[in-house]
């Protein structure tokens, strides 16, 4: 056995994604604050900036995710939206963000940056559902801030404008620490997620997987 597959029990995902072979609004709970409101701009506290949810929730999801990745919007459309509703919102799942942007997208570092700073002041969500959907506006050309200011209120962009200019090497640092994070646990794609429930980590299959098969396995481990 690899170390690789030391590393996550035979219980669980395993199990459930082979039986499964043969057989509201979405930012509810962003942050209001952010960490710039208390003034301490760190890699831990953005994740938590970048997390939804309650952390004493008995599952905790934990993606790393490019933004100019189409598979990860395309599971941020699918999937993520119906988490956030059903598992996130009800207090069963803890969403954690990690920023993994690929070299071979030319501007997911900058997208990334961005939504540190969005993070930052506050206006995560909102911020993370406009850079997916307008994915094929920003994509080509890394012209980001005008998405950002198609969502948000003038004031609230300054406030995004401010933490960018003066935090920028925070914000930098918080996207190496999770890309270090993911190479750690030799992370190669996006999306790429890890799901933890008493005591044991399972890792999803590169990609993500289908709600309705994503539903059936966080059940099986609510109930079990």
């Amino acid at each position: 056995m690899s170390d690789r597959s030391r590393r996550f029990s035979a219980i669980g995902l395993g199990l459930a994604l082979i039986a499964l072979a043969l057989a509201g609004p979405l930012w509810s709970q962003a942050k209001v604050g952010g960490s710039a409101s208390s003034g301490s701009i760190t890699p831990a506290q953005l994740t938590a900036d970048k997390s939804l949810g309650s952390r004493q929730a008995p599952i905790t999801i934990e993606v790393f995710a490019d933004y100019q990745c189409p598979q990860c919007r395309n599971f941020y459309e699918t999937v993520t939206r119906q988490l956030i509703d059903t598992y996130v919102n009800t207090g069963k799942v803890y969403l954690v963000h990690r920023d993994f942007p690929l070299s071979m997208h030319s501007h997911s570092h900058e997208a990334a940056h961005w939504l540190n700073a969005a993070a930052a002041a506050g206006f995560y969500a909102p911020v993370e559902q406009a850079l997916y959907d307008k994915q094929d506006e920003w994509g080509p050309t890394g012209k980001i801030e005008p998405i950002l200011m198609g969502v948000l209120s003038p004031a609230d962009m300054k406030k995004v404008k401010l933490i960018e200019s003066t935090e920028g090497s925070q914000l930098d640092a918080a996207v190496a620490s999770d890309i270090a994070a993911g190479m750690s646990l030799h992370v190669e794609g996006t999306p790429t997620i890890f799901v933890h429930h008493a005591g044991k980590t399972e890792e999803l299959p590169t990609g993500g997987v289908s709600y309705p098969l994503l539903k059936q396995y966080l059940d099986y481990l609510l109930q079990h």
